[in-house]
């Protein structure tokens, strides 16, 4: 009984409002985060269980007038819009009840890289890299460019950004795989269609607490920028790369005049790096019992074709076909595609097909 699932997860939550006053959690910052963290997951299920325990109640004190000569009828047309919003309630709270994900609420890496194409790669991933930008600023989140290396006709062979919201790992997280373009090129004479395609990664923001590196294991090396910045950026070696010996996963920065803010850079992202493929080697465990799942990373995946002579956007992994890639790619309207990809997996969820 969905009731019996709820008063458990209200029981804690109460218990973690009271540990949180507690001086000797508030002085335990580690504990005080854990605690906070935990108490925070369940708020939002812990609100809609009590809106559904009092709605049990209002149906119940209904169902009990329904012979009152005075109030019958009105308790009868109560109990209709009473009933609808249980039913509408328990979907909700079913979806809340999924488990989260640990990343959900954290902050993102993008990274997008030109891929097959050449030219006409760098330059859809300029766009997409804009399109994601203006969806971020349309929920009120914020983009920092950590690093870009452009090509030589406005586009970029790489970008890597950081996103800050809340929620921007829910939202973006199955925007990571190979998305392949189709259009005619502006350099195109003979207004053939091309296609090329550009990698996306999403990898969340993660501290140290989460990832532990062990400094020994770092090769660090700096070199003379060979980037954009200036005379006294190419005059001095401001330049970073710092690699992951046991892995091989490396990180190269040279954007900051800095060396010492080129290298914190490359720190937080080789973190992220390192996260995501200890992720990657856990799904990787799991991978049968998750094949019916949206995907979540992985680049050598071709999960989506943007095809501007038809204005047609195709979804591969949940076949969705839209009309009206311009609007979708100017405006950054991109929960049209996000939106079914979040229903579809909470489907699989639902269903019990999910790992």
């Amino acid at each position: 009984m969905l009731l019996d699932r709820l008063k458990p997860i209200i029981a804690r939550n109460d218990e973690l409002a009271l540990l949180l006053a507690k001086d000797e959690i508030i002085n335990d910052i580690a504990t005080l985060r854990e605690l906070s963290k935990e108490k925070s997951d369940t708020d939002e299920i812990v609100q809609s269980a009590r809106e559904y325990i009092k709605l049990l109640d209002d149906i119940a004190n209904n169902k009990l007038l329904l012979e009152d000569k005075e109030l019958g009828e009105l308790a009868k047309e109560e109990l209709k819009e009473l009933e609808s919003r249980q039913v509408e309630l328990e979907n909700e709270i079913k979806i809340l009840l999924i488990p989260k994900d640990p990343n959900d609420k954290k902050n993102i890496y993008l990274e997008i890289r030109a891929g097959t194409g050449g030219d006409e790669a760098g330059i859809f991933v300029g766009d997409l890299f804009s399109a994601y930008c203006r969806y971020a600023d349309s929920r009120g989140w914020r983009v920092e460019i950590m690093s870009s290396s452009e090509n030589s006709v406005g586009g970029y062979k790489e970008v890597i950004a950081l996103v800050k919201g809340e929620g921007a790992y829910s939202r973006l997280k199955y925007e990571g795989g190979t998305h392949r373009v189709q259009r005619v090129p502006k350099t195109e004479s003979q207004g053939r269609i091309h296609t090329s395609a550009i990698t996306v990664a999403i990898m969340p923001e993660v501290d140290s607490l989460e990832i532990n590196i062990n400094h020994n294991d770092l090769k660090i090396d700096v070199f003379r920028s060979g980037g954009h910045g200036g005379q006294s950026v190419n005059t001095t070696d401001s330049a970073v790369r710092i690699t992951h010996i046991p892995t091989g996963i490396s990180v190269s920065m040279q954007d900051e005049k800095s060396q010492h803010k080129n290298k914190e850079k490359a720190l937080k992202i080789l973190q992220s790096r390192l996260y995501e493929a200890e992720l990657e080697a856990q799904n990787a465990q799991n991978r049968e019992s998750r094949k019916n799942q949206v995907g979540s990373g992985d680049r050598s995946e071709r999960i989506r074709t943007y095809n501007y002579p038809q204005n047609r956007i195709t979804e591969h992994r949940i076949n969705l076909t839209i009309y009206s890639l311009e609007e979708i790619m100017l405006n950054g309207e991109l929960d049209k595609i996000i939106e079914p990809l979040i229903a579809y997996n909470q489907s699989l969820a639902l269903s019990g097909e999910q790992s």
